[in-house]
């Protein structure tokens, strides 16, 4: 019987990969793996287990580089343009294509540009040539018995065409390393099936096959295997039997059903249990039977993180490769981000360009926020001993996405709404090169940033008391000076979302301060929020009396999720979220969301891609309509050009 350990430490990350290392390869893991012949035309990416020698020349015989004749030279001494020479077909001059072999007694070829035709029998040229002139001699492109491809070197296309050239119909390739990978957990269901309340889709071991085989690996992902150490502890040996790494998913930790550090070390042992990086603490880095057996966290950005720190090198090590360097740029941060002291954590950010300065904005920090993952554009890496970083603060980004899709990319930071997702996937599928990066802080946010210099356009929505005008005090109180083009995207609903049936029967703000009802709110800058205390103020409900006042989404849809899910009975969004989760809506307000987008990117190319859908995609406007609680009558509309 298995017994559960809690051994967690806190290896510093370097500490850690050195440690590993060196227990692999005391156990003798590590070397490169042995050849296989493959066919040249299944070896693109594959790396060579020996170097490959040409067995034959290319060419292999004398051809023609050009359609023309073939002669001796020796034929066409004294030829000139006053003084043209004659020679007799065939004896002296032969007709051939490019490619050709050359007839045995000739030595040069003249262009057929270069060709006067007297008869059939008969030709002119008007120069002599030289000796093997346009022609393609033996050996000219590789030689027989010279090296072709080293020893490690990964298969590319050009280089599968030089395999051939050379005489190989196979070539010697290392091993593809063998990955399992081993889901965990009884919540786990294949994907497809119907789902019960308490369930999770396995797809953290479909990611994890996924970055194996892009590493160069062969994935074998094994069935789920439920929270029973006796059966983790089966699947790792059969596993061990037949691969050359294994991964455990999920387990990894120090909880009641946590049992993969205790099974690994039953079964072998166990290096490391705990690395000082956020997120991805609770890895586990064991061996059973001299191959490395890898416990990776449940959550997958900790998932992810972890199997490219971890498993990534080894599977690179097996195929005699290094892994190669991550690209990196250099990028200000747009905001502070603090980190917890003690622990090196990989932070994820948005990146673009603005005025010249790459901006990187954080996202999502949860670990089990996979969206994280496919938003960020970088990472950052903080020092465990540090306690974060400030805004403007330079920082080294190593990227997720090539640097010039980074360029091409149109920052929006400030309020969100959903129509910005729509607006992104219609610049990418009218505009394939360019993109859409929204950070969602808030309309004051966004306005702040672009004062800073940090976004190209903010989306904002926010309405004066005193005026019952949307933007534009506030864009003067806090960008004075700064020339802002305010531009219309929608007119939209904004109201309290409720529950199919609205159970509670909430009919508008006064209800916040019922007892019975728990609310959820937006982030403090926010517009959403500012209209929120906008009626609370009016009806004189101090916001301690609401109960959730202090919870805070930073998205419509994260309202809408959180009405869903029932842990708030409202909040306040956009009817286009409303709609796209099934739940009642009940309005309070029409307000202006506006685009502030500042002259001196009004008329660029990159803005005025996105400008142009917002003014002319009849396509888009349709969309929006469809979702439900837009107004698109002004969209595209300059509302103000403000200094």
């Amino acid at each position: 019987m298995f017994k559960q350990k809690k051994f967690l430490s806190n290896e510093p990350l370097e500490s850690a990969l050195r440690k590993y290392a060196d227990a692999l390869q005391a156990a003798g893991f590590g070397a490169p793996l042995q050849g296989e012949s493959v066919a040249v035309n299944d070896s693109l990416g594959r790396v060579t287990s020996e170097a490959v020698i040409a067995e034959i020349s290319s060419p292999f015989y004398h051809s023609a580089a050009m359609d023309g004749v073939a002669i001796r030279f020796s034929d066409t001494f004294g030829a000139t343009e006053t003084r043209p020479r004659r020679l007799r077909v065939p004896e002296q001059a032969v007709f051939v294509d490019t490619g050709d072999p050359l007839p045995d007694d000739r030595n040069a070829v003249i262009m057929i540009e270069d060709v006067e035709k007297i008869s059939e029998q008969e030709i002119e040229i008007l120069k002599p040539a030289t000796p093997w002139q346009h022609v393609r001699v033996v050996g000219e492109d590789i030689v027989a018995t010279e090296l072709v491809l080293p020893e490690n070197h990964v298969i590319r296309p050009v280089d599968m065409g030089a395999l051939l050239a050379s005489g190989h119909s196979t070539v010697m390739v290392r091993k593809r390393p063998r990955v399992a990978v081993i889901p965990t957990g009884s919540e786990l269901v294949e994907p497809g099936r119907s789902l019960e309340r308490g369930m999770i889709i396995d797809f953290n071991s479909m990611m994890l096959s996924a970055m194996a085989v892009e590493y160069g690996a062969e994935a074998l992902r094994r069935p789920i295997i439920r929270d029973d150490a006796e059966l983790l502890g089966a699947a790792i040996e059969e596993a061990v039997a037949g691969v050359d790494i294994i991964v455990v998913n999920a387990g990894s930790s120090a909880g009641r059903e946590d049992f993969t550090a205790s099974v690994i070390g039953k079964l072998g042992s166990v290096v490391i249990h705990g690395v000082n990086i956020k997120p991805g603490k609770p890895v586990v880095l064991g061996m059973v039977r001299g191959k490395p057996v890898i416990g990776i966290p449940g959550y997958p950005v900790s998932a992810a993180l972890t199997f490219g720190l971890f498993v990534k090198p080894l599977v690179y090590a097996m195929q005699g490769r290094v892994v190669p360097p991550q690209g990196s740029v250099i990028a200000k941060l747009s905001r502070n981000a603090a980190s917890s002291l003690g622990q090196e954590e990989f932070l994820r950010v948005k990146l673009g360009k603005v005025s010249g300065a790459l901006i990187a904005t954080p996202v999502t920090r949860g670990a089990g926020a996979l969206m994280s993952l496919v938003r960020a554009d970088g990472i950052i890496r903080i020092p465990a001993g540090s306690e974060g970083l400030g805004a403007g603060e330079e920082v080294h980004v190593d990227l997720l996405r090539p640097v010039h899709e980074v360029e091409n990319t149109i920052v929006c930071i400030g309020s969100h709404d959903p129509a910005l997702d729509m607006l992104a996937n219609a610049l990418k599928k009218k505009h394939p090169a360019l993109s859409l990066s929204s950070a969602h802080v808030g309309s004051l946010g966004g306005l702040l940033a672009l004062k800073r210099g940090e976004a190209h356009l903010a989306g904002t929505h926010l309405l004066d008391e005193e005026t019952g005008e949307y933007n534009v005090s506030f864009i003067r109180k806090h960008l004075p000076g700064k020339r802002i083009v305010l531009v219309n995207l929608v007119h939209r609903d904004q109201g309290l979302l409720v529950p199919k049936g609205n159970p509670k029967r909430i009919a508008g703000f006064e209800d916040l301060a019922r007892k019975d009802v728990s609310f959820v709110n937006r982030q403090a800058g926010a517009g959403t929020r500012l209209l929120t205390d906008l009626h609370l103020k009016r009806l004189r409900i101090d916001p301690e009396q609401v109960n959730g006042y202090n919870r805070e989404e930073y998205t419509h849809m994260a309202v809408a999720a959180a009405v869903l899910s029932g842990t708030a009975d409202t909040g306040l969004a956009v009817l286009s979220a409303a709609r796209a989760l099934g739940l009642d809506f009940v309005p309070v307000a029409k307000e202006r969301y506006d685009l502030a987008v500042p002259e001196e990117f009004f008329e660029s190319p990159l803005l005025a891609a996105l400008l142009g859908i917002i003014g002319a995609d009849r396509a888009f406007r349709d969309q929006l309509v469809a979702m439900g609680g837009y107004d698109v009558s002004e969209m595209g509309k300059v509302m103000a050009v403000l200094l």
